[in-house]
């Protein structure tokens, strides 16, 4: 039975920075780290615009950046939430810098702050167009230093441990449940083992392979929503899913290319085919309004046009100019055909980040004991109805110090639990028919994308909960009886992000942010 003190499922700037403040904090205490795919592969390693953060106190202020992200949120984020998460920002960023992590400079020397759609003033600090790679390459040698701190890639968990499993008196979510850590399977032998921690931290990210057309990558499953949930931890907003207005259009690619929005910022125009700049028809800011704005009104213009895309014109930039602030955005377009000095960029909206998921507080913890979530895959209460942008990094640095911080003050108290039954695969058999497994994803995304995504109605939600409750059903009578292998089970976690997101749509009876039901017009 592999025990650790700490287990921190989830290999991005969450999991990751939480894990090195632990481990020099606790040099005797092991900490593992689980990661279903390589060790780099997260959401944070696809972040290109980079982290908002309040340092030039002359044309900036935390006051300014505040009601920004409250603007954003469409007066649904948590204020204290945003006050905590702008004010601690500075020094969160100074401690990874002091990490190595470096970002780009100004000719002055000083850190270089860009703008991005629903910031007034520039802010975001960012390494040309790869920040979140630049980040996540960071962390991983900071990582190496650690002698305590395990990585395990290749590892899928299963389920978190509770009561669950060992008491069948548990029926809904009560304060008596606690985590135990999980049953983790290591993908190269199928072996699946119970980890037992004293401490569990979910850092999985979110979940944009829910949809066709996302940024996400593909082990953007929501997973650990989905195991969180299951365990009956509270799990709230699920019905903000933020879609980027500008992802490279390509039919079947997954994930699509994002391009950041940073180029909007830099002064790029959206246009349809035939050149029009249609932006100013839905916000007095065109192009800089927030992105829940933008993705509506691009959804709007392909479905009253009929188009299939609509167009990011750079085309006025000095070639010099784009390729030294987003170099691989111009070798990317180019590898597909764009010259982004003669040619506009086709771009659509792609699901791009999840505002809602496991409810936390202000440390970060769950409503499960001993169970905390940071990053994409918890809700804060930063982002409210709709995510501004680069707050997400910002706010999973913050929240995994607090997250750090509470688990520092009961680390050493906290018994481990000897008594975790071993998982039970008696019974199984390895399924026949790989195809129920694929074809019912494929139709999951489908149905997500054509009912339950960026405009939606109560019949199209009524629909998909129907189609949901069928696909659960068949999904579990599978999961009773079969091996279990990790698309089976991220299968499972879909379909309940699907549940969720939908069931909450349904619930949600005004139009805020990112969400939107046309019957709920006024």
């Amino acid at each position: 039975m592999p025990k650790t003190d700490v287990l921190i499922i989830g290999s991005g700037i969450a999991g990751l920075s939480f894990a090195i403040k632990t481990a020099k904090r606790f040099p005797r205490q092991t900490i593992t780290v689980i990661t279903k795919a390589d060790d780099s592969e997260s959401n944070t390693k696809y972040a290109q615009g980079g982290i908002a953060v309040v340092l030039d106190e002359l044309t900036d202020s935390f006051e300014k950046h505040i009601e920004d992200t409250m603007r954003a949120g469409d007066g649904l984020s948590n204020r204290e939430v945003v006050e905590m998460v702008v004010k601690e920002g500075p020094d969160r960023l100074e401690e990874i810098m002091q990490w190595g992590i470096e970002f780009d400079q100004d000719a002055s020397g000083n850190l270089a702050l860009g703008r991005e759609g629903g910031h007034t003033v520039n802010r975001i600090i960012h390494f040309k167009d790869i920040t979140g790679w630049q980040i996540e390459q960071g962390l991983l040698r900071a990582v190496a230093k650690q002698p305590n701190i395990t990585l395990l890639p290749h590892h899928f968990s299963i389920d978190l441990i509770t009561e669950h499993h060992f008491s069948h008196k548990i029926s809904e979510p009560e304060p008596g449940i606690s985590c135990y850590g999980a049953y983790v399977m290591d993908q190269r032998t199928g072996r699946i083992e119970k980890y037992v921690s004293k401490v569990t931290l979910l850092a999985t990210g979110g979940a944009g392979q829910i949809y066709r057309t996302t940024t996400n990558p593909i082990i953007a499953t929501g997973d650990g929503i989905a195991m969180a949930y299951r365990s009956m931890a509270r799990v709230k907003d699920m019905e903000f899913v933020q879609f980027h207005p500008t992802a490279f259009y390509a039919q079947d690619e997954n994930p699509s290319f994002l391009i950041t929005e940073a180029t909007r910022g830099h002064g790029a125009y959206l246009r349809t085919k035939d050149g029009e700049r249609f932006m100013f028809k839905y916000d007095d800011r065109g192009e800089m309004a927030s992105r829940d704005i933008v993705a509506k009104a691009i959804d709007h213009e392909l479905i009253t046009r009929g188009d299939e895309c609509v167009y990011l014109d750079c085309t006025h930039f000095p070639k010099e100019d784009f390729i030294t602030h987003f170099p691989n955005i111009y070798e990317k377009c180019l590898a597909k055909g764009i010259d982004i000095t003669r040619q506009m960029i086709p771009v659509v909206p792609a699901a791009h980040y999840l505002c809602g998921g496991i409810e936390v507080d202000l440390f970060g913890r769950t409503s499960i004991t001993n169970l905390y979530a940071c990053g994409e895959c918890s809700c804060t209460g930063l982002h409210g109805a709709n995510r501004l942008a680069s707050n997400s990094l910002l706010e999973a640095l913050v929240y995994a110090h607090r997250c750090f911080l509470d688990v520092s003050e009961k680390l050493n108290d906290i018994p481990v639990n000897e008594s975790i039954p071993e998982w039970n695969a008696e019974g199984t058999i390895v399924p026949r028919e790989q195809i129920l497994i694929t074809h019912t994803r494929k139709e999951l995304r489908d149905l997500m994308s054509d009912y339950v995504a960026i405009v939606r109605s109560n019949e199209r939600l009524e629909r998909a909960r129907k189609r949901l409750d069928i696909l659960y059903h068949e999904t579990e009578l599978l999961y009773e009886k079969a091996v279990l292998s990790p698309q089976l089970c991220e299968l499972r976690n879909l379909i309940t992000i699907g549940f969720l997101i939908t069931k909450q749509s349904q619930e949600r009876k005004e139009n805020r942010g990112g969400f939107y039901n046309m019957d709920l017009e006024a």
